[in-house]
């Protein structure tokens, strides 16, 4: 058995890639609900995040409104990253758990990738 190497370079923003959910095949709209409701079952705040794809290999992203404190409705998250995605259509739109015990993020995955440039 070989292992697969991934073609990701800096010179080709459309290769690179960003978390393990994106060497994964694009997440359907009911994967996406369950990863946000496994968030929620968990006790984690959503935090929503933008950026350029060229950018997306930095530590700065742009928050998408304050992070969505003690919030349970998994609909209104979604509603929440759609409309993200709907007023920068060109960004990377990503979703964060934030894991209140261990003050780290418990989930960090891309939901809407931009084009690449």
């Amino acid at each position: 058995m070989s292992v697969q190497d991934y073609k990701s370079r800096l010179s080709d923003p459309a290769s690179r890639k960003m978390g393990t959910f994106s060497y994964l095949p694009p997440m359907t709209e009911d994967e996406i609900r369950r990863q946000v409701e496994w968030i929620v079952k968990n006790g984690w705040n959503p935090a929503i995040e933008h950026t350029e794809p060229e950018f997306a290999s930095g530590t700065y992203w742009y928050m998408w409104k304050l992070p969505m404190f003690g919030e349970t409705d998994v609909d209104a998250i979604l509603a929440e990253l759609k409309a993200c995605h709907e007023a920068n259509p060109d960004n990377h739109v990503r979703l964060i758990g934030y894991d209140n015990f261990t003050q780290s993020q418990g989930a960090n995955m891309v939901v809407y990738r931009g084009a690449a440039v």
